[in-house]
């Protein structure tokens, strides 16, 4: 699949891009070292597993450039890091999913 081009929309707290349908976007509250990933949204269901994987790996690699944890909380991203464990490592120390 291409390369996902992800904006962080700070102003509205999400990571966005444009996908099958609409807006896809990963909102987030920051604070401190940590981002906590609170919701995501995916307009078409369509292949939307495919698509939200590859956009939720897009975002954890803006986030891990910037060097800080990542606290999933929403249902949907904690499920995509307990299939991919090579993403554990983002968390904060002593968190387990």
């Amino acid at each position: 699949m291409e390369k996902i081009n992800v904006i962080d929309n700070s102003f509205l707290r999400q990571f966005e891009t444009e996908a099958p349908g609409g807006l896809a976007k990963i909102e987030y509250a920051q604070q401190e070292r940590k981002i906590f990933l609170t919701k995501l949204v995916v307009p078409s269901q369509d292949s939307a597993n495919d698509f939200s994987d590859n956009f939720i790996k897009e975002v954890l690699s803006i986030i891990s450039e910037r060097n800080i944890s990542m606290m999933p909380t929403s249902p949907e991203i904690v499920r995509f890091i307990r299939k991919n464990k090579r993403y554990r490592s983002m968390l904060p120390i002593g968190v387990r999913i």
